[in-house]
């Protein structure tokens, strides 16, 4: 090892992130790689997605949030590999880059089950990308529907189908459900957006497993007030682009929607296979390493894989869930034994998650909360909700704008970022029924003539 260790960090996310503050005061050179240059504040996706926010509102340049950190620098990259042995990771560009201490906080990718052809109908929240992609979707249905005369064609585009009753889902479900009920009430003159369907499933018994049955409930509730359908105990057999086929018990039906949005479901990336073969560690059946109590490899106590990759157990013995706060105490908790192998060449006890509830908000002054052993719903969950994203979000402009654009959305039900940007093949879709449509009316007419005649 060299005098001045050096640390590589893959991944910006909440974990990589917290684990290079962490190391702020350490005696190490830090580099944090990134397949983007900015931290993504990903609960805050679905607004993005339901014109509540702007991306750059969510997102944080990993340059500007570390510029004051003189041991860290942080490089663009997409790491493809590791080499264990020989200490070093491979970048996609073919760049080879050594360490002494790698924490490896890749995240997790949406699983579509095996059928990949779903993603081109079915859009997740994991990306910037694919929250702007939702967002047209879901507005876009609208201007279809007030274009097409069709009542069929347009009770399709006017059905929106969330599949995942987790938070993700229940968030989106409820936002969509606002836009349909108050921001868009009076925008439209064809159409009455409040009549849209709004479909929430799951293969579950409930939404919200992780929380108490009665937390889902009011969820549930607070949900059907919002005119959201909340269905459960249903397997998706297909999605194309026009709908969802879906089976409960022995029944299968197929549901006309233009507008099917995936909130199930994580894999890990490809690096976390990658790791897991080179480095011979065990694996769940989602793909994510099998860690040691303290955060590292078997065999090679100089990697840790914390946040999503990771199988962390509790000391229960379960695995501990895929949310923010078990990324960035992993982080953290990475960072310190870091420091202390260094200064000592000592070891912290085993990685203790310390489990400050869960939170899932539903819509306006909504939510349902488990803080601190302490179940809440409605507004009193809701300003926890707030008051949490909102201390966790990096920069401290964002926290201004992001509390600006809350409290005016809640006074005027207005959504600011309802932009329709991009293309996707929903544009191809409406200009093709459109053809149709007129195509049709045009014989019509001509028929119609042709009797006069």
């Amino acid at each position: 090892m060299s005098a001045r260790p050096h640390v590589v960090i893959i991944g910006g996310g909440f974990g990589g992130l917290s684990a290079a503050q962490a190391l702020k005061k350490a005696p190490a050179d830090i580099t944090l790689i990134d397949r983007r240059n900015f931290h993504l504040f990903q609960p805050l996706l679905y607004q993005v997605a339901t014109g509540s926010l702007s991306p750059g509102e969510i997102a944080a340049p990993l340059r500007g949030v570390l510029s004051k950190q003189k041991n860290a620098r942080v490089l663009l990259g997409d790491v493809v590999d590791v080499n264990p042995e020989a200490h070093s990771i491979l970048l996609a560009d073919g760049a080879i880059i050594q360490y002494d201490f790698l924490i490896v906080a890749a995240g997790a990718q949406s699983s579509y089950y095996g059928h990949e052809e779903w993603r081109q109908w079915a859009p997740s929240l994991k990306s910037i990308e694919e929250a702007t992609d939702v967002r047209h979707k879901i507005l876009y249905a609208f201007e279809v529907a007030e274009r097409i005369s069709d009542p069929v064609a347009r009770s399709s585009w006017l059905t929106f189908v969330i599949v995942g009753g987790g938070p993700t889902g229940v968030e989106l479900a409820g936002a969509i459900g606002e836009i349909a009920r108050q921001t868009l009430r009076n925008d439209f003159r064809s159409i009455r957006p409040e009549e849209a369907r709004i479909i929430l499933m799951d293969g579950a018994p409930r939404i919200l497993m992780p929380y108490t049955e009665k937390l889902a409930h009011k969820a549930t509730e607070a949900l059907q007030r919002l005119g959201v359908q909340v269905r459960t105990g249903v397997m998706v057999k297909a999605i194309d682009r026009e709908g969802v086929t879906i089976a409960q018990g022995s029944t299968e039906v197929h549901l006309d929607a233009r507008t099917v949005i995936w909130a199930g479901g994580v894999t890990v990336p490809p690096l976390g296979r990658a790791l897991a073969k080179s480095a011979g560690a065990e694996t769940d059946k989602s793909g994510r390493i099998k860690v040691e109590p303290d955060l590292t490899l078997p065999r090679f106590g100089n990697i840790f894989v914390i946040g999503d990759l990771a199988v962390s157990l509790d000391r229960f013995g379960k695995p501990l869930p895929g949310v923010v706060q078990v990324a960035m105490q992993g982080g953290a908790y990475a960072a310190k034994s870091i420091v202390k192998k260094i200064e000592t060449g000592g070891v912290l006890p085993p990685f203790k998650y310390f489990d400050k509830g869960s939170l899932a908000v539903i819509g306006r002054a909504s939510a349902v909360a488990n803080a601190f052993g302490v179940k809440l719903s409605g507004l009193p969950a809701w300003i926890i909700w707030a008051f949490i994203h909102l201390m966790y979000i990096v920069q401290f402009q964002s926290k201004v704008l992001v509390f600006i654009q809350w409290a005016f959305q809640e006074i005027t039900f207005s959504r600011s970022a309802r932009l329709i940007t991009g293309t996707t093949v929903t544009d191809f879709i409406f200009n093709n029924e459109l053809a149709t449509q007129r195509s049709e009316g045009a014989k019509q007419k001509a028929q119609a003539v042709g009797t006069v005649h």
